[in-house]
């Protein structure tokens, strides 16, 4: 049995490094979204906006992110500056095409982080630009971004440490016909929160989807499911710079546990 695992995984480690090919993002994407573009852009549609950790497509309808791409590394788990709460509107952004401070005042939702502040850590400009607006969603608060979310973001911190080298994916999911929406701005209010985790040298991922609500004493593992059901839920094509047959078996794999 562990001969037969061992060659399987072997297998799918070959086709990965064989399928990984150039493309057209590769030519045209900016040099600092590269490192988290490495395995697929999820969608071309929306702003692509570069940062020092992540990169995001930016949604002016809904002024938030469609998709939000990170590369985690054990060396950026190292603490070097003190979270700063500056929010502020993405200066990349005109008005009029992005969330604004006085359309989460009042509010009653947080500004839910989608590369969370707690992995910017290491650099004073990545930390600043991770309070940018279009890196938030509005989220409930107590239970959620405060409760079952910081979980998972806490938790995907102790794999990478583990682990080694991850890509993170995180972004807002809109199931309603007749959304929720704040401010002056129209800020759309998510129906859910999707994270997909990879882990290139295993070659595996682990995925979650969690309705924007509380979930007061509900472990993290209740919410996994599949990257395939996250595609299908929000239109975007993750990890597609791996060959079709990898991304299928990977994609369709629902982790039976917590790695």
């Amino acid at each position: 049995m562990h001969a037969r695992i061992l060659i399987r995984k072997n297998l799918v480690l070959l086709l990965l490094a064989l399928s990984l090919g150039g493309t057209s993002w590769a030519q045209s994407a900016p040099d600092r979204c590269k490192e988290f573009l490495e395995y697929g852009l999820p969608s071309e549609r929306g702003a692509l906006l570069c940062r020092s950790g992540y990169a995001l497509a930016h949604d002016e309808e809904r002024k938030a992110p469609s998709w939000v791409a990170q590369r985690m590394t054990p060396d950026r788990l190292v603490s070097r500056v003190q979270r700063s709460n500056r929010f502020v509107p993405d200066p990349d952004l005109p008005r009029g095409k992005r969330a604004e401070l006085e359309d989460y005042r009042g509010s009653g939702y947080d500004r839910g982080h989608m590369a969370p502040a707690a992995d910017m850590r290491w650099s004073a400009q990545a930390m600043e630009e991770s309070f940018y607006l279009s890196n938030m969603a509005p989220q409930v608060g107590p239970g959620m971004n405060r409760g079952i979310w910081s979980d998972i973001e806490s938790t995907i911190r102790q794999w990478v440490a583990r682990r080694g080298e991850l890509f993170i994916y995180t972004g807002p999911i809109f199931e309603s016909t007749s959304l929720s929406k704040i401010g002056p701005n129209q800020v759309a209010v998510p129906t859910h929160f999707y994270k997909i985790v990879f882990d290139p040298v295993r070659v595996e991922t682990i995925a979650f989807v969690v309705p924007n609500s509380p979930h007061p004493n509900r472990k993290i593992e209740e919410f996994i499911t599949s990257v395939r059901d996250i595609e299908q839920r929000t239109g975007l094509d993750f990890l597609n710079r791996i060959s079709p047959a990898v991304q299928s078996l990977i994609e369709e794999a629902v982790a039976s546990a917590l790695w």
